[in-house]
């Protein structure tokens, strides 16, 4: 479950807590503990249909409604690339459809992540947030 109250306050304390490390190798290494902090994945998800397409490295992501909101579950096989699924969980996972579809995902400029990760890092973090764009998409429909 997620700690603040919205998707936005969830990015202000990202950029807030990324504002306490003095360089990138130090923010890595905090966006790889956040991942190794992710709940379980069970073998069983690990299908075709719930693997991310455009990712370099393997990425699974399901979804679940839970009343009004939307609960996402995802791993990697890649310790920054679960590192970056957290930060994404944290921002979008248990909020409502309409929510996800209205946060626009600034922190990735904000954090300089934008510029700070590889171009296959990047290609497969914007497909993880397709994903859960076209899961709010679904769920509001």
């Amino acid at each position: 479950m997620t700690t603040e109250a919205t998707a936005e306050q969830a990015q202000q304390a990202l950029i807030e807590e990324f504002g306490m490390f003095d360089n990138w190798m130090d923010r890595y290494q905090y966006i790889i503990d956040m991942g190794k902090a992710l709940p379980d994945f069970p073998e069983a998800w690990k299908s075709d249909e719930l693997k991310i397409q455009g990712c370099q490295s393997n990425v699974w992501m399901r979804h679940e409604r839970d009343g009004e909101r939307i609960h996402f579950d995802a791993v990697s096989d890649a310790a920054i690339v679960s590192g970056l699924i957290a930060v994404l969980m944290r921002i979008y996972s248990d909020r409502t459809a309409a929510e996800i579809r209205t946060t626009s995902p600034h922190f990735l400029a904000d954090l300089g992540l934008d510029k700070h990760l590889s171009a296959t890092r990047s290609n497969g973090l914007n497909a993880m947030l397709k994903r859960i764009y076209e899961v709010a998409e679904q769920e509001a429909a």
